[in-house]
């Protein structure tokens, strides 16, 4: 893996839990990790529930657009992480495969989408934890 790891969120649509995911990684790794999404069929937009839900933690998804899944981001990430919806990635030699499993907040209510928002916080958190841990000494 890099000095800086690379991680692919991918599910369906991007539009829910993929962005919250990739929003996660990115305000709780900072720079110490390079982060994309992207779907397989992506939506028209980020699922207003997910962004509400976000919005309530301080985080702004309200500018993120859905992105399709390419080759190129699959062969540029060291981790690719499907989410629990039967998406698959190119498989190239050398990658991190994982599968979370989730709900899918698509058509859902800020109310369940708020479980999934924090589960997927403490999926990025063990993540974190594995490919880029706070240098010894400096803030996390």
């Amino acid at each position: 893996m890099a000095d800086k790891p690379s991680v692919l969120f991918v599910c369906v649509h991007n539009a829910g839990r993929s962005q919250m995911a990739a929003a996660w990684l990115t305000r709780l790794a900072g720079d110490r990790v390079e982060v994309r999404s992207a779907g397989s069929a992506p939506g028209d937009q980020v699922n207003p529930a997910a962004v509400e839900a976000m919005a309530e933690v301080g985080i702004d998804i309200s500018t993120e657009t859905p992105k399709v899944l390419t080759v190129d981001a699959v062969r540029e990430s060291d981790v690719c992480i499907t989410m629990g919806c039967g998406d698959t990635c190119p498989v190239f030699p050398g990658k991190r495969y994982l599968d979370w499993k989730l709900d899918d907040p698509a058509g859902q209510g800020v109310e369940a989408v708020r479980p999934i928002r924090d589960e997927i916080k403490n999926l990025v958190e063990g993540l974190i934890a594995e490919i880029a841990p706070p240098t010894p000494g400096a803030t996390a």
